[in-house]
């Protein structure tokens, strides 16, 4: 009896090491796609649930560029939120669609990103700066995240105004000296080529550095930059996510190196402790709602944008797991 328990349980073991995978870990497939889906949705939970429209299936190709237009169209005639105070040293000065973030230093204004157009950048970011008790002559430095119109479109405007150096990774300065992916009537010109950073550069302006870290997927040399704010006598770690959407069409490339430009930003926010994350959309990160919450509250403390360690690394994974469905959802058309 003994040894005929012994024989069966050396069968089963040898049946466990042959069980097939789950379906869902056989290759691209419906089940690996909702798998995928799940796993974000876990991550994501109730307070990153804006994340989750990366989830949803992207077109197979680029827009054109009526379909470009018309979009943009609409989300520039959104009524623009009045600008805002993030923490001590960072400040809102974007549209209801897109951000500009200003960073105030001891030796003046880092901004990261300038919006779609000359005249767009006038409006709000210089004419957020002002209401907010800043002065936009002192925007030294504008990082643009990535060469997509939206973000470099009002650069223009803050050089020939203001002499702002215009800071991009060489793989976008490439791409706005040769064949840009999209372009658009309503954007501003493209700047010149001026100041080009590498994975783990700074900007510094007087006490104030932001680590550049190069993230591609969303475009070929997105920049995500990292650097420290105040609020309420105590300092946070900030990372921006420099290119959120899937917007490039049926490329597997790109979507490898997006989710595993998520996992790095992941483990460095939680080896760093990185406990706020913003986006250069405010659909992503409720940039808007907070504000408005932080007008209402009349202080920088508690902050709405203060979401601690986990939440930062869970939004980041989520990001991951949503790039990773998307890349079997393409694969599976390629049979």
């Amino acid at each position: 009896m003994q040894g005929s328990t012994a024989v069966r349980c050396a069968i089963s073991a040898a049946a466990l090491l042959v069980a097939p995978a789950p379906l869902w870990a056989q290759g691209p497939s419906d089940a690996s796609v909702a798998a995928h889906v799940a796993k974000a949705k876990q991550l994501a939970g109730d307070d990153l649930k804006a994340l989750l429209v990366l989830c949803q299936p992207a077109p197979s190709k680029r827009a054109t560029q009526d379909e470009i237009d018309q979009r943009l169209a609409r989300e520039i005639a959104r009524p623009a939120p009045p600008p805002g105070q993030a923490f001590d040293n960072l400040y809102y000065v974007g549209a209801a669609f897109v951000s500009a973030w200003a960073i105030k230093t001891s030796q003046g204004i880092i901004l990261i990103d300038a919006l779609n157009n000359n005249d767009e950048a006038a409006q709000l970011i210089d004419g957020g700066l002002r209401k907010l008790g800043l002065d936009p002559a002192e925007v030294k430095y504008v990082i643009v995240t990535h060469a997509h119109g939206d973000h470099y479109g009002g650069a223009t405007h803050l050089v020939q105004k203001y002499g702002t150096r215009v800071v991009m990774s060489e793989a976008d300065w490439k791409q706005t000296e040769t064949k840009l992916e999209a372009n658009s009537r309503l954007w501003g010109p493209v700047p010149k080529r001026d100041v080009t950073v590498k994975e783990g550069d700074k900007v510094t302006l007087g006490d104030t550095s932001v680590t550049i870290h190069i993230t591609p997927g969303h475009t070929l040399g997105t920049i995500t930059p990292a650097f420290d704010v105040t609020a309420g006598g105590k300092t946070h770690h900030v990372l921006l996510w420099g290119g959120t959407a899937f917007n490039f069409g049926n490329n597997i490339a790109r979507l490898d190196t997006y989710a595993a430009g998520a996992d790095r930003m992941a483990k460095l926010a939680k080896d760093r402790g990185i406990d706020v994350l913003i986006s250069n959309h405010a659909g992503y990160d409720g940039a808007i709602t907070k504000l408005e919450a932080l007008r209402k509250q009349g202080s920088l403390d508690p902050n709405p944008f203060a979401i601690g360690t986990g939440a930062v690394v869970r939004g980041l994974d989520a990001m991951g797991e949503c790039a990773r469905a998307q890349k079997d959802r393409f694969l599976m058309l390629q049979r």
